[in-house]
């Protein structure tokens, strides 16, 4: 029997860094069961409390990123974590890696230890302590939100009906490249998301996949984790428009979006007279307000009068979807279909 919190912890961590070596090839290909990462992985992720910064203590969310081969970023935010208090201004950035059996963070002359299961504590760099900010696992205000009366269930574990090339996992999940069999103009979609564990890849390469509303206008899914929002990046109108804000939490946590889309609007002879219009919520948190789309985004379909099936972007990346289901704000018993 292990007698205390830090015999726990040093057992954990001795299973971790076998799991690291044993699984390296699966470190580039993308993790999705969490017993097989990286020690590295039990230090990533979110961060509260308060530090005093210019003389002041202000409470502030801290994000750490796991880089691979035992490297870190990360970035302080004041006032508290995106969608928790952030003021919105610039975030102090840190980088750092593992010494002495923690993992140490520098820059903005601060510095910050960190063990898994504990909390980070900050100092100066003179060595003067500061604070403790706490490990927290936050959950989207919507996960798991059911689908109302009026909703038709795309994918609720099992039944894949209305979707066309849907692969389920052993343990009911979705995943990449299926679309739906129906074709909607103006609707709302809710869909839970995860991105794998990909510490060694980068960019476009971490957990890329995406809500392809008529395979025409991508909502980006993406590992952007920490990191300063592109218009690539997750929560992105695809090389369109980048988030408001960043609300991506960690990899292998359950994500959501609920989508408001109205299609565009032509005339009878083919002219657009009004643009497609989309609000985006990730997480709870709107980072899409009523965004007016100036034409397809990125690879997408043209644009036109005829509606599209929807479609979850295969980009080779074991990203899995739960829990999808559409409102059709156009629907009659005539205007679609059972496969």
């Amino acid at each position: 029997m292990l007698r205390s919190a830090s015999q726990f912890w040093i057992v954990v961590l001795g299973m971790l860094a076998g799991a690291a070596t044993a699984h390296g090839e699966d470190l580039s290909k993308g993790i999705t069961d969490l017993a097989q990462v990286d020690v590295d992985y039990h230090v990533q992720g979110e961060y509260i409390g308060s530090i005093p910064l210019y003389g002041i203590c202000r409470p502030i969310g801290l994000q750490v990123v796991a880089l691979g081969e035992g490297k870190f970023s990360a970035l302080i935010y004041r006032g508290g974590l995106p969608g928790n208090g952030f003021d919105g201004s610039p975030r102090l950035k840190l980088v750092g890696s593992w010494a002495d059996n923690r993992v140490i963070l520098g820059g903005e002359d601060l510095v910050i230890y960190l063990q898994p299961g504990y909390a980070a504590v900050v100092t100066n760099t003179a060595g003067q302590r500061l604070s403790c900010l706490q490990p927290v696992k936050r959950l989207s205000t919507t996960l798991g939100a059911k689908p109302p009366a009026n909703a038709i269930v795309l994918f609720d574990g099992k039944n894949t009906d209305l979707l066309k090339n849907a692969k389920v996992t052993a343990d009911g999940l979705l995943e990449i490249g299926c679309e739906t069999i129906n074709a909607y103009q103006n609707f709302t979609l809710h869909g839970e998301f995860r991105t794998p564990y990909m510490p060694l890849a980068r960019g476009q390469a971490r957990g890329n996949s995406g809500f392809y509303l008529q395979k025409r206008y991508e909502v980006q899914v993406l590992d952007s984790f920490g990191l300063d929002p592109q218009f690539n990046d997750c929560g992105s109108l695809y090389k369109f428009k980048a988030p408001d804000m960043n609300m991506s939490f960690p990899p292998l946590r359950w994500q959501t979006y609920d989508i408001d889309f109205s299609a565009p609007k032509f005339s009878a002879d083919g002219q657009k007279i009004a643009k497609a219009r989309i609000t985006v919520r990730h997480n709870g948190v709107v980072i899409q307000d009523r965004l007016e789309l100036e034409n397809k985004t990125g690879g997408g379909s043209a644009e036109g009068p005829n509606p599209l099936p929807t479609l979850l972007q295969n980009h080779g990346n074991p990203v899995n979807y739960r829990n999808i289901w559409l409102i059709d704000h156009d629907r009659t018993e005539t205007s679609w279909r059972q496969p």
